[in-house]
């Protein structure tokens, strides 16, 4: 493991981090970026460590008779680069954690009481699912960490088990019950780096960002590199501070050490392109990440948001289908289906849709809650009342700025736009930031006559990115024309919307 001195406080605007140059890493030093927030976290370094140094797998291959001593090591086989990933937390080729699980299932099979085995097969099983979008891994990463911990139980420091655990519930959205086993593994050993990652996810995911900035105050004092760094950028994205999360993520792209990492931190660098609406540097990143891991499902369906926003719809068809190919997530295939709709082939994006409907129905039974992706879907082609049920229960669970806005959106398609309006605009105070979010607010203030508001918001979600969505993007335009100029004087009151002439209320 490289140490790193960081020096910083958490800001309340911009980080001011220094790094030394770049070391040059060895083999084995578990240095990395995390992989994509949606489903990020392996999390067993302890685990790894005690495999290694107990010799159970020979991971740097000994120098052969008559070699001398100054020549190279050969390069690590998959099993080794698998392992590394996964005790740094990091992103593993799918063939790479293929090897390391049938490595681990046949030592398990001779040797069943390992637990740090057991627990690095569970790790293995859940990094394979997230790579491939394929939720039927996480029932055997479960089965697998719970024997860890049935060998060894958390009471007598299987830690890493727990952690693996927890990442796992991060991956099904069960954010609470993520949150609640990593702050226990923190109560025990708050010096345990492995822990905060998990954390940082879990609170993301329930919405608290100052917990989650707190958890990378702590992973920076206690790890530094690429794996604190790109954390600390997703957080500052979520935050709305995207100059300060690019400037990390271009830090942790330089101190990646393997392509798949590089990769990750390229396509995240991507995704702050095309939330600030620049379609043309997006392209470029999720292009370069392409070329570094020519198997990022992610990175794909990147390019083709951004092709489609620079007019190249037959690049973007055909990287949607490949995305989603490689990776079936139903996020992929609502943006697939909303881009047969914009150009009006119904019967393409109904395909989707159904879909969309079974994948969810599949990831269920794995235990996964896809509930955001389904609210959304359903709030604007289905059943907005079934989105309105789905998105409440969620908000009582994970009360974060993308479900608040999301249960908004669907009140309002429900017929109640007051209430949506309501939990809009908290999404806006928990931090949201995102043209979306600022389209919702802006045709939910149309709708009950808050008329100046209306056109800042819409203004704001164009101005941000003016492609935001296929579908979206044409409606905000229509929807602010209708609005019209303002009044002379300017609004009467907060809201701008008393001087104003009541306009004919229709959904946007």
């Amino acid at each position: 493991m490289i140490a790193m001195e960081t020096e910083h406080e958490w800001p309340p605007h911009r980080p001011t981090l220094t790094l030394p140059p770049p070391p040059r890493p060895t083999p084995l030093e578990p240095v990395g970026p995390p992989p994509a927030r949606s489903a990020r976290r392996t999390m067993i370094g302890a685990a790894v460590a005690a495999l290694l140094t107990a010799g159970v797998l020979v991971v740097l291959p000994q120098t052969r008779i008559g070699v001398g001593h100054d020549a190279p090591p050969p390069a690590p086989g998959p099993v080794a680069r698998a392992l590394t990933a996964v005790g740094a937390g990091a992103p593993a080729a799918a063939a790479d954690l293929t090897a390391l699980i049938a490595d681990r299932r046949a030592w398990v099979r001779v040797h069943p009481s390992d637990d740090a085995s057991w627990a690095v097969l569970g790790s293995a099983y859940l990094g394979r699912g997230l790579r491939s979008a394929d939720s039927s891994y996480y029932p055997r990463a479960e089965w697998a960490l719970r024997r860890s911990l049935a060998v060894r139980p958390a009471a007598k420091g299987n830690a890493d088990a727990q952690l693996g655990l927890a990442a796992l519930a991060n991956a099904r959205h069960d954010y609470g019950a993520a949150r609640a086993v990593a702050e226990e593994v923190r109560r025990r050993d708050p010096r345990r780096w492995t822990v905060y990652p998990v954390l940082i996810d879990a609170y993301t995911g329930l919405g608290d960002l100052k917990g989650a900035g707190g958890a990378v105050e702590k992973l920076l004092d206690l790890r530094g590199g690429p794996v604190a760094l790109a954390e600390a950028g997703a957080v500052y994205r979520e935050r709305g501070w995207r100059e300060d999360a690019a400037a990390l993520l271009a830090q942790a792209a330089a101190y990646a050490t393997t392509p798949v990492q590089k990769a990750d931190v390229l396509r995240q660098l991507g995704d702050l392109a095309w939330d600030r609406g620049e379609p043309e540097e997006a392209l470029a990143q999720y292009s370069a990440a392409l070329r570094t891991d020519p198997g990022g499902a992610a990175a794909l369906a990147g390019r083709a948001r951004a092709e489609l926003a620079l007019g190249r719809t037959g690049a973007a068809r055909r990287d949607y289908a490949a995305a989603v190919a490689r990776q079936p997530r139903p996020e992929y295939l609502l943006e697939l289906g909303e881009l047969y709709e914009s150009l009006g082939l119904g019967a393409d994006a109904r395909a989707q849709y159904a879909r969309l409907r079974a994948r969810a129905a599949s990831d269920e039974g794995h235990g996964v809650r896809d509930t955001l992706v389904l609210g959304r879907f359903e709030a604007d082609h289905g059943a907005p009342e079934s989105a309105v049920e789905r998105l409440r229960a969620e908000w009582r669970r994970a009360p974060s700025a993308a479900v608040g806005d999301a249960l908004g959106w669907a009140l309002y398609r429900a017929g109640d736009a007051e209430e949506g309006l309501a939990f809009a605009r908290a999404a806006a105070e928990k931090g949201g930031r995102s043209a979306l979010f600022s389209y919702h607010r802006g045709v939910l203030e149309r709708e009950v006559g808050q008329y100046g508001a209306a056109r800042r918001d819409l203004e704001e979600a164009l101005r941000t990115n003016p492609y935001f969505s296929p579908l979206l993007a044409v409606k905000a335009r229509e929807v602010l024309e209708g609005l019209g100029e303002p009044p002379e004087g300017g609004p009467k009151d907060v809201y701008g919307s008393a001087p104003d002439t009541p306009k004919p209320r229709k959904r946007g």
